[in-house]
Order: structure tokens, then C-alpha cells, then sequence
């Protein structure tokens, strides 16, 4: 799937009510290298609770994280990719990798590098991982006519109904993050799915969804900007001309 993000277009599906505050939450929360679900809770952005939740630690053998301790998941691998996780207590700067940084640093002083790569896949830690990432490799390309920033992202597990909507726009705001931090301009998201599937209890939810014709996706417009990713808030961008159906419910399988 290919979306433009020329002009700070935003692929926030409108077929259906897409959860924004939901999104941009948790993709500071991943850009802030926090694997504590409480922090996500506490503003009222429940997708990790159920990961987080004791019993489901408890199945994954991780009886020794306390309750909402996801482990080394996405946020901890981009910003500390090869440190030892022992707790969401601990602090971690300066240790592991910070790919993140290292991405934003290559596209100032070398844009046409080839290297531009950024992983949440590390076998050594899926283990300790209250979930294993599902959207787990990006790339991003600069086209040097154009100055544009384009992000190639790979999915190896692929809700259709509520988690592909939701890494789409993710994706997409992480593009523009960076293109702003960068001084290029956004271009594409390549969005590649490996095992794309729909729940049974999706069916009929999707076939609804399926009904409604597209309409033209929002712009992100920024409020204020940051000299870090990491320091961005929610409230730092808005999105305008969102005109989406009404929600359509589907539930989360754990």
C-alpha cells in the first residue's frame, strides 16, 4: 500500500473514526523509548492493558515484571536496541543503540545514505517482550530531486481491522516527525504486509466498513515544534479536515 504525505497529508482512514489521540500517544510514548503501559493508561489510551495485564504477563512467563511492564518492546528497541532489559524502574540513557538518533543524524549529513534502517525485531529479547512487534522494520529514502522523505515499512502481522488502521497513521506521523526534524519534505509511506489477516469476530464489522466510500484524508498541521522528537506532546500538532464515518466497535484479540 502506498499513501502520500505530501503536504502533511494524513492517511487517517475515513471509513471509519480513527482513534488520533490513540495514535499520537503511543507513538511518543514509542519515540520516549517507555515500555510502562500505566503511563499510556493514565491518559486514558487503554490498547496496552491487556498486554500488561498480570495474568497475560504471567502466560508470556515474564511473572517477574510487575503488573503494565511490557519488557523491551518497540520504543525500547529503537532508542536502546542491544541494551539489557531488567524493569521499566531502571534507567536506560546512553546504553544500546539509539537507531532513532542515528537515523535523524544520517538524513542531515549524508540523506542519500542507504543505511537508513530502524528495527524492533531483536531475537535476543522477544522472550522478554510482553508481546513480540508486529510492524517491525522501517526504512526511510530521501529523493534527492524532490527533498522528499519517503518510510518503507515492513508488518510481519497484520490485523486488518484495528491494528493495520492505526500503524498506517502511525507511520505516517513518525514521517513527518522526522521530516520536520530534518528540514525535508514528506513524500510517501510504503506500507508492506506480510501475514495479513482478519478475525472472525471482524467480519462482519469490516464488511460495513467496506460499504463506505472513501473520503479525503486530513492534514497534520504543527502548533509547535520541537528540537526533539521526544519532546513533542500530543497537543503540539492537530489534525484538520478530518471527516470520518462513525466509529465501527471491534474488539481486541489477546
Amino acid at each position: 500500500m502506498r499513501f502520500s504525505l505530501r503536504d502533511n497529508q494524513l492517511p487517517l482512514l475515513t471509513t471509519k473514526r480513527v482513534f488520533w489521540r490513540g495514535v499520537s500517544e503511543e507513538l511518543i510514548w514509542f519515540l520516549r523509548g517507555e515500555t510502562n503501559a500505566k503511563l499510556l493508561a493514565d491518559k486514558g489510551i487503554h490498547i496496552w492493558d491487556d498486554n500488561g495485564s498480570r495474568a497475560f504477563l504471567d502466560s508470556r512467563g515474564l511473572t517477574h515484571y510487575e503488573e503494565m511492564d511490557l519488557g523491551p518492546v518497540y520504543g525500547f528497541q529503537w532508542r536502546h536496541f542491544g541494551a539489557d532489559y531488567t524493569s521499566f524502574n531502571d534507567n536506560y540513557d546512553g546504553k544500546g543503540v539509539d537507531q532513532i538518533k542515528r537515523i535523524v543524524e544520517t538524513l542531515k549529513t549524508n540523506p542519500s545514505d542507504r543505511r537508513l534502517l530502524f528495527t524492533a525485531w531483536n531475537p535476543a529479547a522477544l522472550d522478554k517482550m510482553a508481546l513480540p512487534p508486529c510492524h517491525l522494520l522501517g526504512q526511510f529514502y530521501v529523493n534527492p530531486n524532490t527533498q522528499e522523505l519517503s518510510c518503507m515499512l515492513y508488518q510481519r502481522s497484520c490485523d486488518m481491522g484495528l491494528g493495520v488502521p492505526f500503524n498506517i497513521a502511525s507511520y505516517a506521523f513518525l514521517t513527518i516527525l522526522i521530516a520536520k526534524a530534518t528540514g525535508l519534505k514528506p513524500g510517501e509511506l510504503i506500507h508492506t504486509l506480510g501475514d495479513a489477516h482478519v478475525y472472525k469476530n471482524h467480519v462482519d464489522a469490516l464488511q460495513q466498513q467496506l460499504t463506505r466510500v472513501p473520503r479525503r484524508f486530513p492534514v497534520l498541521v504543527f502548533k509547535k515544534e520541537r528540537d526533539y522528537l521526544e519532546d513533542y506532546e500530543v497537543g503540539d500538532v492537530e489534525v484538520v479536515d478530518y471527516d470520518p464515518y462513525p466509529t465501527i466497535a471491534m474488539k481486541m484479540a489477546v
